[in-house]
């Protein structure tokens, strides 16, 4: 009896270990059913299987082999794919996968802070957009995962088919620029929602490349501070004392029929703060790289208007790109983004610089600005137009990515020059003619002891003339320099004119 039971046990034993041993062929979340696949250039397709195991992928009559690396991973570059609905992809090694329904077309990554995440439940004509949205063509992946102190491999989330009933849950910026985009090209759009409110432009950045930017060196001698001060037990003391002070307030809130005052956060040690420099990098961009992409679009810079850092953004957000770029291995890789509209921030609060950073980044080839000075809503820093934002942003790819004809952008400042008691701005993107509308307002200019002075107007095609009798020798000229100012200088096609402030002009 007792070497029966020795036996059966020694064969359960041995048929376990190939059991355990063997690591199916798989693939990260990306790879899965309704996925979009950009067309036309090379496509990686990558994902895990045993030390050595040949793995075949397969579509659109191509296939193609490679061979699992020591660490279990494996990819494989597609030739460049045509536009296409209803494919298969197959990926064969021991076991065997199929993704069902994918599409090739045009596909962008949309990341950022919270007006990116904000989906099109929360915009205008909500009811309206749900019923237009019959767009099977057009999907949605939205990454899930969090935060993470070292480079991740995979990430959570899945595609979605743009319908009535999924549509509310999209991010709307993502969505009304994919939307322009369908429409025109009349091709599958596939869009990557990686995005989260509250977050600074350096959590989106890798660690190490802020490390050695010695301008940045303010931002994470900040975070260095943090975590060398940091306990635990205080952390936790000072949360529960908030804790219950918040109880407090919300039974008196609940009881007036008043809004619940926002619950304190649990507290988190600082380095796996999701706000850490490179955390949301290692954890919602890292894993989607080198997934093949037309363009990227970026709304994001509430959280950087702190005065002690806000003239940085223009370095930030240089350095976001770039590295990028070298990632997804694309130097010329399409890149644009929202400027920061109108907004009745506090005063402690510098939106005016973070727009110039913006404004300043697009010295860099392939990219692109949503001015968006005049539909922001001055009492919600999340305003519900994200219609006009994503066509901007779209006004942009169509002409810029794709070829369209059409305008771009609002004006944009080119030149500056001394005119007697005046100076002239030039302006590019002018499409038309420059145009004022409304009264006069947020132009100034300033002589060489550098106090502003609100100056009059006047336009002439591409070029704006500014004068005041209070500065008989204006060295420097700025336009819209407020938190929230009023949007008053546009192009013939409607866009407005970014806000800017002028150089010295040469002699």
């Amino acid at each position: 009896m007792m070497r029966r039971i020795l036996s059966a046990f020694c064969l359960i034993a041995l048929t376990a270990i190939p059991a355990i041993a063997r690591a199916d062929v798989r693939l990260p979340a990306l790879f899965s059913d309704h996925m979009v696949l950009q067309q036309g250039q090379p496509v990686s397709v990558w994902g895990w299987a045993d030390a050595g195991e040949a793995v075949t992928v397969s579509v659109a009559g191509q296939s193609v082999r490679a061979t699992t690396g020591d660490d279990g991973k494996w990819r494989v570059a597609l030739q460049p794919l045509e536009v296409a609905e209803g494919l298969e992809l197959k990926v064969a090694g021991k076991n065997s996968l199929t993704v069902k329904d994918v599409l090739v077309g045009e596909v962008w990554l949309g990341s950022g802070q919270s007006n990116m995440a904000m989906t099109v439940s929360r915009c205008n004509s909500v009811a309206e957009e749900q019923q237009a949205a019959r767009l099977p063509n057009l999907r949605m992946f939205t990454v899930t995962s969090g935060p993470a102190t070292s480079p991740q491999d995979e990430c959570k989330g899945q595609w979605v088919v743009c319908s009535p009933e999924t549509v509310g849950n999209f991010s709307a910026t993502a969505y009304f620029f994919g939307r322009e985009i369908h429409r025109e090209l009349q091709v599958p759009v596939g869009l990557i929602n990686s995005s989260v409110g509250g977050t600074g432009i350096e959590a989106w950045t890798d660690l190490e490349v802020q490390q050695r930017d010695p301008e940045l060196k303010p931002i994470l001698g900040e975070w260095e501070d943090r975590i060398a001060a940091y306990n635990a037990g205080r952390a936790r003391q000072q949360y529960e004392r908030a804790l219950a002070a918040w109880k407090t307030k919300a039974e008196a809130a609940r009881a007036a029929g008043k809004l619940l005052p926002r619950r304190p956060q649990v507290p988190v040690e600082p380095r796996q703060d999701r706000n850490h420099p490179g955390n949301l990098f290692n954890g919602k961009i890292a894993p989607l790289i080198p997934y093949a992409v037309r363009g990227m679009v970026w709304y994001q810079g509430e959280h950087n208007t702190r005065p002690e850092t806000a003239t940085l953004y223009h370095r930030q957000l240089t350095l976001l790109i770039t590295d990028w770029r070298i990632r997804w291995g694309q130097p010329e890789l399409p890149f644009a983004w929202v400027q920061l509209p109108n907004f009745i921030a506090p005063e402690t609060r510098d939106w005016p610089s973070v727009r110039e950073g913006m404004l300043q980044t697009l010295e860099q080839p392939h990219t692109g600005m949503a001015i968006a000075i005049d539909v922001g809503d001055p009492k919600d820093i999340h305003p519900k137009n994200k219609q006009e934002i994503g066509r901007r942003l779209a006004l942009w790819a169509l002409h810029d990515v794709y070829g369209r004809d059409i305008p771009s952008s609002g004006p944009i400042p080119t030149e500056t020059t001394l005119e007697g008691r005046s100076l002239e701005v030039r302006f590019k993107h002018a499409d038309g003619g420059l145009e004022l509308r409304g009264e006069h307002a947020g132009f100034e200019v300033a002589g060489t002891d550098g106090v502003w002075k609100t100056a009059e107007a006047r336009v002439e095609s591409d070029t704006l003339t500014l004068s005041s009798l209070d500065v008989p020798q204006p060295h420097a000229a700025r336009y819209a320099w407020s938190n929230n100012p009023t949007a008053v200088l546009f192009n013939k096609a409607g866009l407005p004119a970014t806000p800017f402030r002028t150089a010295l002009p040469k002699p």
